[in-house]
């Protein structure tokens, strides 16, 4: 028993959260994954896959959470100039799906440059913000040597995936506000950048839609003007009968699934909307969740999910370092916010985008990289657990030391008196 203690070390929290993600990532998957299963013609074969990448995933906490926080300064700056090149690369030779070249494939195995790209950005991030700090706040330097970084992956990322560029957009920008960059200094790149997506945006509603073989670097406009469009309109109240599910198919079998669930659900793996929803094991397991599990599954996963940023939080305010302290608030609020994201498009409170739902979506890639993230966060709180405990054993050999000092005192008067 103490062996297997030792093994999953760290905060017992991060730990517990963790493990009820898997879980229910693997009922969920297992459950959505019909259209996979009619394609592959194996039942069990999105399951197995799926149970593979979080075995793989849980021996990279593992091997994460044992090593120092240090190595991930070192980790970040490796990471920045390889998720360059891999984004410039993924642009011209990257893989579509669903009209978006965000994949790249090396050895066969298929992978999101982006998903590297932004732990480089939030570890690069608190390393840079940790320098430097003064009692005024962060270091003047500090914004100069992360904006320009920001801006380059952000614009690598935006062509083909609007939502991410966005998403590390904001957590970075947050990220510099906890780190006190003075907010006169983030105006200066904020404002530019909303008037810069706000311009594309209009060009993109006047000008004549694209073609579907159109190549060029902005192409998926379209798509991102469509998408709003079709948010803003279903808010408008149209009879059932009138609703165009050609069109709105995603979203409309979702709110189906929302509309039919109860509050304890219809039980694991008996799902209506899973057979019409094309993107049920990622982009919307969150609607297959309501519906299996009900309001009651819901409310549960969205609260492990408030836990696991609450979590964060306290383990950077143990930290006595700024770095690890930036590193967990940046990784909580990255992992935290992509989840809020799905679930608000599955509920249909958002326009469609194509975030998963950390640990708990089907992707090899995704499912990784946030193995990576539970690691650091296991890490950072495995620090702070022995800084704690040094602590506690100063206090006590100083409350031990403390009530000798009176006799010495008297012992000394007394010998004075003979």
């Amino acid at each position: 028993m103490n062996k297997i203690l030792k093994i999953f070390k760290g905060d017992r929290v991060i730990w517990f959260i963790f493990l009820f993600l898997c879980l229910i990532s693997l009922i969920e998957v297992f459950s959505a994954g019909s259209r996979l299963t009619y394609q592959s013609g194996n039942y069990w074969a999105p399951l197995r896959q799926h149970a593979c990448f979080l075995i793989v995933g849980l021996i990279v906490v593992i091997c994460i959470m044992n090593m120092p926080y240090k190595w991930f300064q070192l980790l970040g700056i490796i990471l920045i100039p390889i998720s360059i090149i891999l984004l410039l690369f993924t642009l011209t030779h990257g893989h579509g799906i669903n009209g978006a070249a965000r994949w790249l494939s090396l050895f066969g195995i298929k992978f999101q440059p982006s998903e590297l790209a932004k732990m480089a950005m939030i570890i690069y991030t608190a390393s840079v913000l940790s320098k430097g700090q003064t009692p005024e706040g962060a270091s003047p330097e500090a914004f100069k040597f992360i904006t320009p970084l920001l801006v380059i992956l952000c614009i690598l990322i935006f062509p083909e995936n609007f939502s991410t560029s966005a998403l590390l957009f904001i957590v970075i920008m947050t990220m510099m506000i906890i780190g006190r960059v003075p907010m006169k200094k983030l105006m200066m790149i904020v404002l530019p950048i909303i008037g810069l997506v706000a311009i594309v945006l209009v060009y993109a509603a006047a000008k004549p839609k694209a073609n579907t073989e159109d190549k060029s670097f902005l192409h998926r406009v379209d798509v991102w003007v469509t998408r709003i469009d079709k948010f803003t309109q279903g808010h408008d109240e149209v009879p059932a009968t009138q609703y165009d599910f050609k069109q709105n198919e995603q979203v409309g079998h979702a709110n189906i699934a929302v509309a039919t669930s109860s509050v304890l659900g219809k039980g694991p793996g008996n799902s209506v909307e899973r057979d019409f929803l094309s993107e049920a094991a990622s982009d919307f397991i969150f609607a297959i969740i309501i519906e299996e599990m009900g309001l009651v599954g819901g409310i549960f996963v969205v609260f492990l999910y408030i836990c696991l940023l609450i979590r964060a939080g306290r383990i950077a305010r143990q930290c006595d370092k700024t770095f690890p302290a930036l590193l967990v608030i940046g990784i909580g609020l990255l992992m935290v916010s992509q989840a809020l994201v799905n679930m608000l498009v599955a509920v249909g409170l958002f326009p469609v985008t194509g975030q998963p739902l950390p640990l708990i979506s089907k992707g090899g890639t995704s499912t990784l990289i946030n193995c990576v993230y539970i690691g650091m966060l296991l890490s950072v709180s495995n620090y702070t657990r022995k800084l704690q405990l040094k602590k506690s054993k100063k206090s006590e050999q100083e409350t031990m030391i403390q009530p000798a000092e009176p006799t010495a005192v008297l012992l000394n008067e007394d010998s004075k008196m003979r």
